[in-house]
């Protein structure tokens, strides 16, 4: 036995019969036969035969273009009544983020964004509260209480405190808000530019800043950290930022940082100019209201000389020249043409009317002086009609 034969058994046979040596050689589809089914042809491309192939990024490098897709007629229809349902729905979005939609559907977040917008709710409140008690004060006792009582003026008093009391507490509230947040601004500035002066990212500054305790400002600060660290961008995240804070300090300062770290600017030398600018803005803002703080109080002082000169010429000369007035016209003297009839409520109810008018508008001045904005004197106002009406009413 030689070689070739040992080896023999352990070779393949070959099928000569069967046909094994054509498995790379292509199958041809079997015959259908008589009563069966054919087979089901092949699902073609609705564009062709064969679909085109989008080109990829080496495609791309090569100025391949993309295929183009006919859209049928009906498609078209379809595609543009989707864009118009899109444009319909953006726009209604954007009706409701303003006007009175807005108002509609978050009327505590609306009215309390603003001071001046709680009079969307005092206003009417006022105006109805005025007609009801004018209407049931003339139904009880007539026309002519408008005339002989003060009823009708008690009314309007206290219709514009409803009006104006909760304009001056807001505002009072904000300006405070406003005026903690700003005095916070620099030493947060400070800090963060000497962080990232020291190598570290903003981010890392921001997260290691939001540590510390910056007063009102220390929420913001954390939040502001808590964005960040969901991978928002510093640019993004600093304008909402300055959107949570809205006051007119923050606004220009953390919108000039923002456009410097946009543009790739050294972001350390910004915020220290920021921290000055606000510091500086800060000083001018108080040295001017400590230079301004002696004409609030000589109008103040003024309207209670006011008052009280009023007090003193109704409780002792107007009443001795009524009573003065009605004992020579029972004498019958000459001297009552001279006097004449005094009536002591009519002059009464004119200088009370006067001096509340006097404490309102003295109000708005020492707003206007005081702080440069006149809403910030309402509540000047507010305390000085009250004293005048308490004072004619109480002590007259």
């Amino acid at each position: 036995m030689g070689i070739k034969d040992s080896f023999k058994g352990m070779l393949p046979k070959k099928d000569h019969g069967t046909g094994n040596a054509s498995e790379n050689k292509t199958k041809l589809p079997p015959v259908a036969r008589a009563g069966s089914t054919p087979p089901s042809p092949q699902k073609s491309h609705p564009m062709g035969a064969t679909p085109p192939k989008r080109p990829g990024l080496w495609g791309v490098l090569k100025g391949e273009k993309p295929y183009s897709v006919d859209l049928s007629p009906g498609e078209i229809g379809k595609f543009a009544r989707e864009q118009v349902e899109i444009s319909k729905k953006l726009e209604r979005h954007r009706s409701q983020r303003s006007g009175w939609r807005r108002v509609l559907k978050h009327p505590v977040k609306v009215l309390l964004e603003k001071p001046l917008n709680i009079l969307i709710l005092t206003l009417p409140l006022a105006v109805i509260f005025f007609l009801i008690g004018t209407a049931i004060v003339i139904r009880d006792y007539g026309m002519s209480v408008l005339f002989t009582t003060t009823l009708v003026d008690d009314i309007v008093i206290i219709s514009i405190l409803v009006a104006i009391v909760p304009v001056a507490i807001m505002d009072f509230r904000e300006s405070r808000r406003m005026k903690n947040l700003e005095e916070a601004l620099p030493n947060f500035f400070r800090d963060l530019a000497g962080m990232n002066d020291s190598g570290m990212t903003l981010p890392n500054a921001i997260h290691l800043v939001a540590q510390g305790e910056y007063s009102t400002l220390t929420p913001f600060i954390r939040r502001l950290d808590n964005e960040m660290s969901w991978n928002t961008t510093f640019i993004e995240s600093i304008q909402r930022f300055r959107t949570r804070l809205g006051t007119p300090l923050s606004d220009r300062s953390i919108d000039l940082i923002a456009k410097a770290s946009k543009a790739g600017g050294d972001v350390s030398e910004v915020l220290r100019a920021a921290a000055r600018d606000t510091y500086e803005v800060l000083a001018l803002r108080s040295e001017r209201k400590n230079n301004m703080l002696i004409y609030v109080i000589i109008v103040l002082i003024s309207f209670m000389v006011f008052v009280f000169v009023i007090l003193i010429l109704v409780s002792t000369f107007l009443s001795t020249m009524a009573t003065a007035g009605s004992a020579a016209s029972a004498a019958g003297a000459g001297a009552a043409s001279f006097i004449g009839n005094v009536d002591l409520f009519f002059y009464t109810r004119l200088f009370s009317h006067a001096a509340m008018i006097q404490g309102i508008f003295s109000g708005l001045v020492a707003g206007q002086m005081g702080e440069a904005r006149v809403i910030a004197g309402l509540k000047y106002s507010a305390i000085m009609l009250i004293i005048a009406w308490l004072v004619f009413r109480f002590m007259v």
